[in-house]
């Protein structure tokens, strides 16, 4: 081996893979540390399975990462078993060939990072050049693959990535984001076609891309669950992912695959940070992210570690107890108790989207009030919004028509996720009188039959408790209506305050001052412009 080679094993350089920046906050490069956590995970999840096995000393299992972007699970993998494989393979030279021609594969997701994942396991660009470290491949890609593959178009659409033609339907000379290892029917086949047949994979792992800007229709789409099932269908004995945290409770799209993932009780390990930025500097994924050991011949509860700020949580954790995911560990009992005494929930009050049916970008509002016009909030100016006054003909209104003259109350729609605690979790409601209305940039709550049960709601809605118990599903910046579905209804005959909620949920003192780290007062918001 030659000495250049050498000594990069020996990881003497500089890791160049600390330092590459992000190309966008959708396909993440993923940091050593975060790789090497993931590897030590597999590695103590492979000793239980296989006898005290070390899986870096077989020679036999193989590794696919099937989003390859940087190379660094490749790279530390190779790393891994050069040093374990010491005794087996004595030749150094001998050793690193047996690995990367054997043992170690991956499928780039770009052009460009399929390059630079071989700079990184081959030291060089091309598998089979002259600077390469790897001598036994007559090809470029090497074990690193990368071919342009093509959406399939079907009412305009993508079948397997819903991508939309308008926006992804390229030149050839332009990426089109139609991932391979997404992008087609039978994964076993695709892989013997660019690997070599019988190509059984013992441990799939990687950080796949998030999603895709579908171009204003509709938001982003996830891309992640679709690699996390693809990967699945390979049955390797391991496999782990860095994904967003956002199945965890939401996501457009994702409800069947929270289900998928919440039931499996293969799911041995889910390791969540809340603030992304713990593992992925200077980059802002709404609602965190996390990764997961899914173990083939585990069947057991879940352990689940929660890392913020540091600080550590773990648990075993039946992750299916409920619908959606529960992210804090000390949550559970107060949630257990709040359900035993709920036999309605405040999302039987929401209204839903565009609650009168006028869109936020509704253009038909007048500044002047004329006979039969019904007062209309709408958020003005774009980007820093505010909330703004004009009228509208009550006749064109298309939803909820028997709530204008009801008492209600309107919500905030979207409210900053939280990123550090305490926090507010959504913003203050206003109180509408009957003749007053919002268009979809609100949410409404009611109706209420007077203003006395209005204000009653109003003050349930501003307590710790209620916001406490919306934060458990609204992971990220959309207070939906689903997000409602653990609050309790109360009675609307009285001021509510947390101090009457926690008594009357049996909240003991180390459950309460939780709620009190987690949730900060809320603020009265500003008068609206007239």
């Amino acid at each position: 081996m030659n000495e250049k080679a050498s000594f990069s094993l020996r990881n003497r350089n500089p890791d160049v893979l600390n330092c590459i920046a992000n190309l966008s906050n959708d396909e993440v490069f993923t940091p050593p540390e975060l790789a090497n956590q993931m590897l030590d995970t597999l590695t103590d999840a492979w000793k239980i399975d296989n006898n005290g096995e070390n899986i870096w000393e077989n020679k036999n299992v193989k590794f696919l990462d099937p989003c390859t972007k940087s190379g660094v699970f490749l790279r530390q993998i190779t790393s891994r078993l050069t040093k374990g494989l010491e005794r087996q393979i004595p030749n150094l030279e001998k050793r690193v060939e047996h690995i990367l021609y054997n043992q170690v594969f991956g499928i780039g997701i770009t052009t460009l990072t399929s390059m630079l994942a071989r700079r990184s396991v081959y030291c060089s660009k091309n598998a089979n050049s002259e600077h390469s470290i790897a001598k036994n491949f007559n090809n470029k890609e090497g074990n690193v693959w990368f071919g342009r593959v093509e959406h399939k178009w079907i009412n305009s659409r993508c079948k397997f990535c819903g991508a939309s033609k308008s926006v992804f339907d390229r030149p050839k000379e332009l990426d089109n984001h139609a991932y391979s290892f997404i992008h087609t029917e039978d994964h076993k086949k695709f892989l013997s076609k660019i690997f070599g047949d019988n190509m059984q994979f013992d441990v799939i792992i990687g950080n796949p891309p998030y999603q895709l800007d579908d171009g204003g229709v509709g938001g982003a789409m996830p891309l992640y669950q679709k690699f996390v099932q693809s990967a699945k269908s390979l049955e390797p004995k391991f496999l782990s992912m860095v994904t967003p945290s956002r199945w965890f409770a939401g996501g457009r799209g994702l409800d069947n695959y929270r289900k998928e993932m919440l039931d499996d009780k293969k799911l041995r390990v889910l390791i969540d940070y809340p603030k992304a930025d713990e593992v992925f500097p200077g980059v802002l994924i709404g609602g965190g992210v996390s990764y997961f050991l899914w173990d083939s011949n585990h069947n057991d509860k879940c352990t689940v570690t929660i890392i913020r700020d540091g600080e550590k949580s773990t648990s075993q954790r039946d992750l299916g107890q409920y619908d959606v995911f529960v992210r804090s560990n000390q949550a559970l009992s107060i949630l257990n108790k709040v359900l035993a005494k709920t036999n309605t929930n405040f999302s039987s009050l929401m209204s839903g989207g565009d609650p009168f049916g006028f869109r936020t970008n509704f253009q038909g509002i007048s500044e002047n009030h004329y006979k039969g016009d019904v007062k209309l909030h709408y958020n003005s100016g774009g980007r820093g919004a505010k909330r703004s006054i004009g009228y509208v003909p009550s006749k064109i209104v298309t939803r909820n028509y028997s709530m204008i003259d009801k008492w209600k109350l309107m919500l905030n729609r979207v409210y900053n996720v939280a990123e550090s605690y305490p926090h507010r979790i959504i913003g203050s409601p206003i109180l509408l009188p009957p003749g007053e209305i919002c268009t979809g940039s609100f949410n409404i709550a009611g109706p209420f039959l007077t203003e006395k049960e209005a204000q009653s709601a109003k003050s349930y809605y501003e307590t710790k408790f209620f916001r406490f118990l919306l934060h458990l599903r609204k992971i990220n910046q959309d207070a939906a209506r689903h997000t409602y579905q653990w609050v309790p209804i109360q009675p609307w005959n009285t001021n509510w305050t947390d101090e009457k909620l926690y008594n009357k949920y049996n909240l003991n003192e180390g459950e309460i001052e939780y709620v009190e780290t987690i949730i900060k007062p809320i603020s009265i918001d500003k008068k609206v412009s007239k």
